[in-house]
């Protein structure tokens, strides 16, 4: 079981908000000298197994036991593609420490991702936005972040739509893969989303994002009869095929009314009858879910806990279950404090350390940032 922790990041192109941030107190891999008012960061050398991959990162475990999650932002896509990294694979990699998930994401990366064409005067502001967004994030100030992203696309934006290539319309349809499904989209509307798109693509180009979305909007005015051919909503049997419960008939025939009931209100965009319905028919179910044991539960740890600790998660863990039953939810959320107040120190002590990779050794293959 691994705790869950939010690593958001900002993006070239997407604005996105609440950076959680998470600081390596403990890091055991930390080493650096100081002298009087300069702290000097010595680059780490770490050996390990890679456990989980995820875009251009990784989360190793150290020969010395801990759990490191290493970044690789500052290599090119080519050489990630040619590290073909596999979970179980024996690494070395020379990094520096960072503090904040955030941190991997320098404008050194960002600029990675700009347009050629922007001039140096351009690129002086926009790293001066950037450093002002990235402080105001870790702040929580993301009122402010949003308008600091703003100015930076006003920068960028024009150079990003005059080097963007729409494909044609015919290339645009063949993603839904409604040819799979021998669904053919009569002529007549063919035509009128060809001009549609066209349209578009100019307001796009112009700039002219409100008209743009109105085209846009229209455009899948005209294509969602074929989208509800091409995805066809679920029947009750069809949804619940899945489940292995042994609901009753009574139960069964109530769920089925409300299923479709609350698909009605779905289609009718009538949202608080749609939620209702749904709490209704997922109140019915949830009663026939059995609970996993304390031992299921707790398996995929990657860490040992202590004996004395285990028994007395285990206890907590049954008086939740049984609380919950009870409908004591109050009562069980206490009880759920009490289980991580005495798991949390088990994560703390293993929780990730953050390293920047700036070497890699891999297959006998050494790798190098490339400028």
């Amino acid at each position: 079981m691994r705790k869950p922790i939010k690593k958001t990041w900002m993006i070239a192109s997407v604005l996105t908000l609440g950076m959680a941030v998470y600081m390596p107190l403990q890091a055991g891999a930390t080493s650096a000298e100081t002298t009087k008012d300069v702290t000097i960061q010595i680059e780490q050398q770490i050996k390990g197994t890679i456990k989980y991959i995820e875009g251009d990162t990784i989360t190793i475990k150290g020969n010395d036991g801990k759990n490191y999650y290493i970044g690789f932002h500052k290599f090119s896509e080519e050489q990630l593609e040619n590290m073909n990294f596999v979970e179980g694979q024996e690494i070395f990699v020379e990094g520096s420490i960072v503090e904040d998930y955030s941190d991997f994401y320098t404008f050194e990366v960002y600029k990675k991702s700009l347009p050629k064409e922007i001039t140096k005067e351009e690129l002086t502001k926009l790293e001066i936005l950037f450093n002002e967004m990235k402080t105001l994030d870790k702040e929580e100030k993301y009122d402010e972040v949003e308008k600091i992203y703003l100015e930076m696309e006003k920068i960028t934006k024009p150079y990003v739509l005059a080097n963007w290539q729409p494909g044609s319309l015919e290339e645009y349809l063949e993603d839904f893969g409604f040819s799979e499904k021998n669904i053919a989209i009569q002529q007549k509307d063919k035509e009128q989303l060809k001009v549609v798109y066209e349209e578009w693509i100019k307001l796009k180009k112009d700039g002219k994002e409100e008209k743009a979305q109105e085209k846009f909007d229209e455009f899948y005015e005209i294509i969602q009869p074929y989208l509800d051919e091409l995805y066809p909503p679920q029947t009750f049997e069809e949804y619940m095929s899945d489940m292995e419960l042994d609901i009753t008939k009574e139960d069964l025939a109530k769920l089925k009314t409300i299923y479709e009931e609350a698909q009605k209100a779905d289609n009718d965009s009538n949202d608080e009858l749609s939620e209702k319905l749904w709490n209704d028919f997922y109140g019915i179910i949830s009663t026939y879910f059995k609970p996993v044991s304390f031992e299921e539960y707790m398996s995929d740890l990657d860490f040992k806990i202590s004996e004395t600790d285990s028994k007395q998660l285990k206890q907590l863990y049954e008086e939740v279950l049984a609380l919950e039953k009870q409908g004591e939810d109050e009562k069980a959320v206490e009880k759920w404090e009490a289980f991580y107040n005495i798991l949390d120190p088990y994560f703390e002590a293993n929780k990730e350390i953050l390293i920047s990779a700036s070497k890699l050794t891999i297959n006998g293959h050494d790798y190098l940032p490339q400028h």
